[in-house]
C-alpha cells in the first residue's frame, strides 16, 4: 500500500500530518531535519501522483526504433533507392528547399536522411534530426493525451464540453451575418457540443483565419481569436473562452467542419488533469516515449536546430515574414501559448516514435500509454459519411483509409492512418504492413511539390516480402 501523508503548515510548524496508512493526525514541531522530509515527501507527491495516471509499466516490451538494414524487415534496397532519388531531385530542381524523410518497418528504421537546407538565406544546411514546426500534427498528440484521460474514468466521450468548461453553455449557431460591420445573428444548438465532436471535428467551431467560410473569418477576426500560433502574451484558456462566445458553423454532429476543437481540448486537458498543458504532454506522453526535441516551445539550446519557414521568390527561397503569426513562435515570445491543434514542434524521429507506439497497439519500449482496445477504438470509424470522403473515415485522432480506399491503390493497406500539417509535413502508418512513413518540409505559398504523394507511393512499392 502507497503511503500518503498530507501536511498542512502554519506559523513555522506542521499543524496537521494525515497518514492514510494509518489514519493518524497529529502536531509536530518544524525544524530543519522535518523541514528536509517535508520537502522530500513533496516530491515523491509530486512522482506519485504524476505516474498514477496515464502512462504505466507493460508486460509487453516493445524495442525501441533503431536504424536496421532494409532486408533484415522485408524492404528492398534498390527499391528504397527511388525515394533517395525524389528526395535528392526536387532539392535540385528546386520543388522544396529541404526535405527529411523517415521510413521505418517492423520498429526498425531503413531510411532516415536529410536533403537540402534549412534556411537558404544563412546558407544552413539541413540535418536529419532537425526540429520543424508539425502544426496539425499536434492534432493526434492532443486527442491521444485526451484518451489516456478517458482510460482513468475522467469523463465520457459524449459528455457536453459545458460540463467542464462552462464557457460553452448554450451556443449558437450562425443563422444571419452583416458585412458591413460584422454583426451577426444565431439560433441556439439543438444539442451541446460534447468530447466527442471535439476529437472529430463535428463540434461545428470553426478555423478563424483557415476557414472555408468567410464570415466566420471576420467574426474569429473581430473577437481577436489566436487561431494556431502567437508570441503574444496569451493563454489558451483566455482564447477558448472567448471562442465559446462565437457562433458554431452548424449543429454539432451534422457535418465534419475542420476546426479550432483540439485547441478546445487543450484547456480541457489542463481543466481534468490539474496540470498545464504542456507540463501533462511532457510528463505523461513525451518523456516516457523518449521524445525529448517535441515541444510547443524550444529551449534555447535547441534553438539553432529549427528549420526556417521559407518561400518562393522570384526564383530564390527566402524566410517566410511575419504575418497573422511569427513563424519563430517556437523559440521567442511569451511561450504561453499551447495550441492542441497546432503549436507543436518536433523531429521526424521523435514522431515517429509516437506512431510506432500506435503501431505497437498503445505500448512502447515497456510503457504503455494506451491499451489495446482503445487504440481500436481511436482507430473505429467516428465521422460515417460525414467525412466527405468515399474511401476514407475519420476516428478519435487520425484521418483513416477504409477498403475503398485501399483497392484503389497507391494508398496503403485499409487501417493507414495518416495526417499533416500546415508547414508541409506529413506522415502515414500502415498497420498490416508495420510501416511508417514520414516527409518533412517547411514551405508556405504556392510550390510546385509533388513529393508527398510519390514519397507515401514509393514506399509501399519498397516492400519486398
Amino acid at each position: 500500500m502507497r503511503l500518503w501523508q498530507i501536511f498542512v503548515c502554519h506559523s513555522r510548524k506542521i499543524i496537521t500530518v494525515v497518514n492514510f496508512n494509518h489514519l493518524t493526525i497529529g502536531i509536530k514541531p518544524f525544524n530543519h531535519t522535518t523541514m528536509k522530509k517535508l520537502n522530500l515527501l513533496i516530491v515523491i507527491l509530486i512522482v506519485c501522483f504524476s505516474l498514477g495516471i496515464a502512462q504505466t509499466k507493460s508486460i509487453k516490451k516493445s524495442p525501441v526504433l533503431t536504424e536496421a538494414a532494409p532486408e533484415s524487415v522485408g524492404i528492398s534496397t534498390e527499391r528504397l533507392a527511388l525515394i533517395d532519388q525524389l528526395c535528392a531531385d526536387a532539392v535540385k530542381n528546386g520543388d522544396v528547399p529541404g526535405i527529411v524523410s523517415l521510413v521505418a518497418r517492423n520498429g526498425k528504421i531503413v531510411l532516415w536522411k536529410a536533403y537540402g537546407m534549412a534556411n537558404n538565406q544563412e546558407g544552413k544546411v539541413l540535418k536529419r534530426d532537425d526540429i520543424f514546426r508539425i502544426a496539425s500534427q499536434t492534432k493526434a498528440i492532443t486527442s491521444t493525451a485526451v484518451m489516456m484521460l478517458w482510460e482513468e474514468g475522467k469523463f465520457q466521450l459524449d459528455d457536453p464540453i459545458s460540463k467542464y468548461i462552462p464557457e460553452f453553455k448554450n451556443m449558437q449557431v450562425l443563422k444571419s451575418f452583416r458585412y458591413s460591420d460584422t454583426t451577426w445573428t444565431g439560433e441556439p444548438v439543438k444539442s451541446e457540443i460534447t468530447i466527442r465532436h471535439l476529437l472529430t471535428h463535428t463540434s461545428g467551431i470553426g478555423y478563424g483565419v483557415i476557414d472555408g467560410d468567410e464570415r466566420m473569418k471576420m467574426i474569429y477576426h473581430k473577437a481577436g481569436i489566436i487561431d494556431a500560433f502567437t508570441t503574444e502574451n496569451v493563454t489558451i484558456g483566455e482564447n477558448i473562452k472567448k471562442l465559446a462566445k462565437l457562433p458554431l458553423h452548424h449543429n454539432p454532429g451534422e457535418k465534419f467542419t475542420y476546426s479550432e476543437g483540439l485547441d478546445v481540448l487543450g484547456y480541457f486537458i489542463e481543466i481534468v488533469s490539474g496540470m498545464p498543458f504542456d507540463v501533462f504532454l511532457k510528463t505523461h506522453l513525451f518523456d516516457p516515449l523518449g521524445m525529448n526535441d517535441t515541444r510547443f516551445y524550444q529551449p534555447e539550446e535547441k534553438a539553432g536546430r529549427l528549420v526556417a519557414v521559407q518561400q518562393k521568390v522570384n526564383g530564390n527561397w527566402e524566410k517566410y515574414p511575419v504575418t497573422f503569426y511569427d513563424t519563430d513562435y517556437p523559440i521567442k515570445g511569451a511561450k504561453t501559448f499551447f495550441a492542441g491543434g497546432a503549436g507543436l514542434s518536433s523531429t521526424v524521429k521523435d514522431y515517429a516514435t509516437f506512431l510506432q507506439m500506435y503501431l505497437n497497439g498503445g505500448e512502447y519500449n515497456g510503457i504503455r500509454l494506451l491499451s489495446r482496445t482503445t487504440v481500436q477504438s481511436i482507430m473505429g470509424n467516428q465521422t460515417g459519411e460525414l467525412y466527405g470522403r468515399p474511401d476514407k473515415f475519420y476516428g478519435l485522432a487520425f484521418g483513416m483509409l477504409d477498403s475503398k480506399g485501399q483497392d484503389k491503390g497507391g494508398q496503403n493497406s485499409e487501417g493507414t492512418f495518416e495526417w499533416g500539417g500546415y508547414f508541409n509535413t506529413s506522415y502515414f502508418a500502415d498497420p498490416k504492413e508495420n510501416v511508417i512513413g514520414l516527409i518533412f518540409k517547411q514551405t508556405q505559398g504556392p510550390v510546385n511539390d509533388q513529393t508527398g504523394w510519390k514519397f507515401r507511393q514509393l514506399v509501399g512499392q519498397s516492400i519486398d516480402d
